[in-house]
């Protein structure tokens, strides 16, 4: 007797831990199921007009609930279609969001209960509205340890960040990562961001998000392609192409910025990495033929404003700037860029050291000749250099070593492909760009 118990035992934990699919045709069908772990939601192939979807449930770690395109790619949500992602290890692939745009929120949005949940493979282009000025946001990460990876963003015309990070009062731990941020046009204004972590309400909260292996082509919104709004993020191995917007620590503290490339090609405006806040990390990056001036200089370093407030720029303290390569940009290093009568504080504490330079003339743009910083070990290599080379800084009457793709290596560095290269970025469905020449 306790043998057929202990089998009908096993085969109702069988039956209960079935997973299921289900194919659906509209927001109203996903709304009528009640999902279980492992589950899949196969959208039909076709145009969703105007469909409020909703992804509910609550998976686990290894049997996570699925809502994917029965054809990636092929199921394209328009007209005013949005997503809401809420529960947890749930998972959502293949989407694609064009010809539609929507009033106001986001067009996909994570709740604030959301966790262990993933966006991928996943398109949002060209998804505007008439009015430029309309703002909404295309992506907001809410909940705790979400995850948004090879997607594929592009276009976005109308007021609003691309990708936004909320905070709350506890860390969230997301990750951005293998996304391909295609060309964002100037908006003339602020509230262009590609992606935000944080707001300068909230910027002295933690968020340990990370940023990595991202492409960032012509992005131009605004002064700040990513701005971190928040504390202890880290960017790192992504690249900046042909972009005039910056990669900005605008508040908060305790971030790093590293390995990451910034290729300009010599186009007008292009930039690198702006400091604001204490205690940032900015090391191993690689600059080349960027053009921008103080603000927007291949790293910049700005100046403070006296007693600020939350939006005010809050002056650097302990900034280490080291084993950064930058080559044949305008301003090498800019010193208390932003520096006014009214925005004066000196940058305390910056080290700058161990970078290698490639220029013929002094890296340095001095803003406010006053402030004080440590150079140290640093290498400048060139046939032309005009001038002496300041304390902490070494002329190289050399070359540095140039690779078939056009990066260039350090001495004693061994040849490598950069992470496009080798790695897949945005959704396997898309013919995306990867080829990024250096001119």
């Amino acid at each position: 007797m306790k043998t057929i118990l202990f089998t009908v035992f096993l085969v109702w934990i069988a039956v209960l831990g079935q997973a299921k699919d289900y194919r659906i045709r509209s927001a109203k069908e996903l709304e009528a199921l009640v999902l279980a772990p492992g589950d899949r939601v196969l959208m039909e192939e076709g145009d969703w007009k105007d469909q409020k979807i909703v992804f509910k449930g609550n998976g686990s770690k290894t049997r996570p609930i699925v809502l994917m395109a029965a054809n990636p790619g092929k199921t394209l949500l328009t007209g005013s279609s949005s997503l809401v992602i809420d529960g947890t290890w749930l998972l959502v692939d293949g989407l694609s969001f064009a010809n539609g745009f929507i009033s106001a929120g986001d067009v996909i949005g994570f709740s604030d209960n959301s966790s262990f949940c993933r966006l991928t493979n996943t398109a949002v282009v060209d998804y505007n509205p008439a009015d430029e000025k309309v703002d909404y946001r295309w992506v907001s990460l809410r909940g705790s340890r979400n995850r948004v990876d090879h997607c594929f963003f592009k276009g976005k015309r109308h007021q609003g960040v691309t990708l936004i990070v909320w905070l709350s009062e506890k860390p969230n731990y997301h990750q951005i990562d293998h996304n391909y941020f295609g060309p964002r046009p100037e908006l003339g204004r602020n509230g262009g961001e590609t992606i935000r972590i944080g707001t300068s309400t909230w910027s002295f909260h933690d968020s340990f998000t990370i940023v990595e292996e991202n492409i960032f082509e012509h992005c131009d919104g605004e002064l700040e392609a990513v701005s971190n709004k928040s504390c202890r993020n880290i960017i790192r191995n992504n690249l900046f192409y042909e972009c005039k917007a910056t990669l900005t620590l605008r508040h908060g503290n305790h971030s790093e910025v590293s390995g990451n490339f910034f290729l300009g090609n010599g186009k007008p405006k292009t930039g690198g990495v702006r400091i604001i806040g204490e205690d940032h990390l900015v090391q191993g990056n690689y600059f080349q033929d960027l053009t921008g001036t103080s603000v927007s200089a291949a790293i910049s370093v700005m100046a403070g404003l006296p007693n600020p407030i939350l939006t005010s720029h809050w002056q650097v303290k302990n900034a280490v700037i080291q084993d950064n390569l930058i080559l044949n940009c305008t301003e090498p290093f800019a010193i208390a860029a932003g520096y006014n009568p009214g925005r004066y504080l000196p940058a305390l504490n910056t080290v700058f050291a161990k970078n290698i330079i490639m220029a013929n003339q002094s890296p340095l743009k001095w803003y406010d000749e006053k402030v004080s910083v440590l150079f140290e070990d640093n290498l400048i290599f060139s046939n032309s250099y005009s001038g002496t080379p300041e304390k902490g800084f070494v002329l190289k009457n050399e070359a540095l070593k140039k690779m078939a793709n056009g990066l260039y290596l350090k001495p004693g560095q061994r040849a490598f492909k950069p992470f496009w290269e080798i790695s897949k970025i945005g959704p396997g469905w898309a013919k995306l760009n990867t080829s990024f020449p250096i001119l």
